[in-house]
């Protein structure tokens, strides 16, 4: 029998850059950030029902909307050709620049194709659902595939990596959420310099922390004006046994420190746990990615 319930994990999404190349006239913003995903995330679990539901539980229940206008049913809503009730485990904070709705998002549409998949009703081609999922939030798209990218434009534009080295991440968010509207209106220059056009192959964690130094997030000078609570997490993440780089992620106020070893990540998560009890604290290893990506991306798509 085939199981009736299916599970999917979203990925905390990390920029570890991004730059600001551009804004068009709508708007939006254009971006040039190398994007990789975490061992840590929040999980859902979705079975067929009658029409759409959404329960939600873990440390960051409290703060999910609700409602039928929630990013995840609207999601699933996207793909379903049935009912769906799905339940939203959320250890991810909200708003503080790790793909969490965005990823929650992806993840629930994971769910509903694979439910589709498995009861023989695979969804048909549909030239115009790559810009619906888009619309849904431009992280999406990149969370979807939930693979090491370098994601250009507005989110749409994404060239998988080469299978990364093995390294571990500790990330560290202060309690403070910060809006990304406000952030981007607070960015003076808007027409910043790209990442270079050919990226390099990084043998190792260090190699790669080596590059990342001499790249920027161009949102972080103002996510910190507007949360100055951002300087003293990048600055004890920093000062870490065995930190390589430490920085903010996408629009704050989640930041990051990359590791070579995993017992240096776990081992900087305890201490920083211990010297910041209010902090939300996690660790966990980069996902690598695949060598075959691009080609599994044509032959799916």
């Amino acid at each position: 029998m085939l199981p009736q319930t299916i599970t999917e994990f979203a990925h905390a999404k990390i920029n570890l850059c991004l730059h600001v190349t551009g804004q068009r006239s709508d708007g939006y913003h254009l971006l040039d950030s190398l994007v990789v995903f975490a061992g840590i995330g929040d999980g859902i679990r979705a079975t067929p029902a009658q029409g759409f539901a959404l329960t939600v539980d873990g440390p960051f229940a409290a703060q999910v909307p609700g409602g039928d206008d929630n990013l995840v049913l609207r999601a699933a809503r996207l793909v379903a050709d049935q009912g769906v009730s799905l339940h939203l485990t959320k250890r991810l904070p909200p708003a503080s620049g790790i793909g969490g709705g965005s990823a929650d998002a992806a993840a629930a549409i994971r769910a509903v194709l694979r439910l589709r998949a498995m009861a023989g009703q695979m969804m048909a081609p549909d030239p115009d659902l790559g810009a619906r999922i888009l619309g849904l939030g431009a992280d999406v798209p990149v969370c979807l595939a939930s693979h090491p990218c370098r994601m250009r434009g507005i989110g749409e534009t994404l060239d998988w990596l080469p299978p990364l080295p093995d390294t571990w991440v500790v990330l560290a968010n202060p309690g403070v959420e910060v809006p990304t509207p406000a952030v981007f209106k607070a960015l003076a220059v808007k027409d910043n310099p790209a990442l270079p056009d050919a990226l390099p192959h990084w043998g190792s964690a260090e190699a790669l922390a080596a590059f990342l130094a001499e790249q920027r997030n161009d949102l972080e000078g103002p996510a910190r004006a507007i949360a100055p609570q951002i300087d003293g997490v990048i600055a004890a993440l920093a000062t870490q046994t065995g930190s390589l780089i430490a920085r903010m992620s996408g629009s704050g106020a989640t930041c990051f420190a990359l590791f070579a070893s995993e017992d240096a990540a776990l081992d900087a998560a305890d201490v920083l746990a211990a010297e910041h009890p209010e902090w939300w604290i996690a660790a966990g290893m980069i996902y690598p990615g695949r060598a075959d990506m691009g080609q599994l991306m044509r032959a799916t798509t």
